[in-house]
Parts: C-alpha cells; structure tokens; sequence
C-alpha cells in the first residue's frame, strides 16, 4: 500500500501522553495549537489528522513591533527638532506624515504575517514546515515521521526559560535531513510528542497495523 492508504487505528490520544492533556483548540492566533479543529492544508492526505501546529512565540515578535512603533514615533520627531518639517510646505509635510503612518503599518503587517503564515505543523504521519515569504511565495518542507532519527532541544539565554520557548532541531533521513521548529513554546512538551510518534509508528510495524 502506498503512504497515502496508510490507517493509524488509534487515536492520538491513546498512546500520546502529552496530547491525552491538552485540549483541542480553534483559535487561529495562538502559537501552540492543539489537536486543531478546522485547520486543514492542501498536501494533507485523506486519513491524516493534524495533531500540533506551531509558531514562533510570541515574545520573540515583540524586538520587530518595538522597533517599528518606535521608529514611527521618534523619526518625525527627530526631523521636527532639526527644522525640516517646519523648512516644508505644510503639504509636503502633511504628505510626508502620512506617508510615514502607512509604512509603519505596512512594516507591521509584514511582520504580522511572516508570524502567522510561518508554521510548524505535527501530523500523525509527518512535520511539516512552512516558511512563508511573500502571499504568493512560501516553501512546504516535509518528512514522515518514520525518517525522523534525532530529536533535540536547544533553548539559550533567560528570556527562554521564563517564557518556556526554544528551537528543536529535527534530524531525518528524507531529502531534507535537518529541520528547525525555531523558537516555538513548550519545547520540551513537542520534543516529547515527536519521541511519543515515532515509538507509535515503530509499534504499528511490528503489530502489522498499517494497512
């Protein structure tokens, strides 16, 4: 049978300790959403079932807004106290500020959606990792979780630890061989799901449960 027939007879939550306690989720704007309710992507096949999707912690988008809304604020102010706005026709000036309005939101969408669209997915058949780059570019990356070989956690620094963030580094034996979960909550929960599914795909090959 080919990958696409495959059959898992269990349900996530029988064999997935850290699954069997968290609770399904339909919020689209969290950065750790279980067992998701209504999410689904192209490439998915009929029998798979997203268990875990994944975005950078919010935290780490925190440096981009500061510096934008900063900028947004003191650049007109910087200009304003050396003359130049006053050195200006009043049209210009009025132009120039809304100019400046509509590229700091401009800057801050960008970085509202590279954060949204930039997603780590967890199904019960593979990872799958999706780096978006524009709304008509972006890059899926798979592997089944039968290739998986290495699961490691990386976190560094303070700001890790109090918010519970870090990257996990995937090893693989496809033709991608490493992926990266970059700075994603609950790493060592997600590092203990990936280790829960491979031992679930190695049970299903020794019982004969794939059909």
């Amino acid at each position: 049978m080919t990958d696409s027939h495959k059959h898992h007879y269990r349900k996530v939550e029988d064999y997935s300790e850290v699954m069997k306690n968290e609770h399904s989720s339909n919020n689209f704007f969290k950065a750790f959403i279980a067992k998701p309710k209504n999410i689904h992507i192209d490439i998915q096949d009929k029998d798979e079932k997203i268990i875990l999707v994944l975005r950078q912690h919010l935290i780490t988008q925190f440096n981009k807004v500061f510096v934008t809304i900063l900028s947004l604020i003191l650049i007109p102010m910087l200009l304003q106290f050396a003359g130049f706005m006053d050195a200006l026709p009043s049209q210009f000036a009025n132009a120039f500020n809304i100019f400046w309005i509509v590229l700091a939101f401009g800057m801050l969408t960008r970085s509202f959606l590279s954060w949204f669209f930039n997603v780590y997915i967890i199904t019960d058949e593979r990872v799958i990792d999706v780096d978006f780059h524009s709304v008509i570019y972006y890059d899926i990356s798979t592997a089944k979780i039968e290739n998986i070989q290495d699961v490691t956690t990386k976190t560094m620094g303070p700001l890790t630890a109090i918010f519970n963030y870090g990257s996990i580094l995937i090893q693989t034996a496809g033709e991608k061989n490493e992926f990266e979960f970059e700075n994603v909550p609950q790493p060592a929960k997600v590092t203990k799901l990936l280790n829960e599914l491979i031992l679930e795909e190695e049970r299903e090959k020794l019982e004969g449960r794939i059909n």
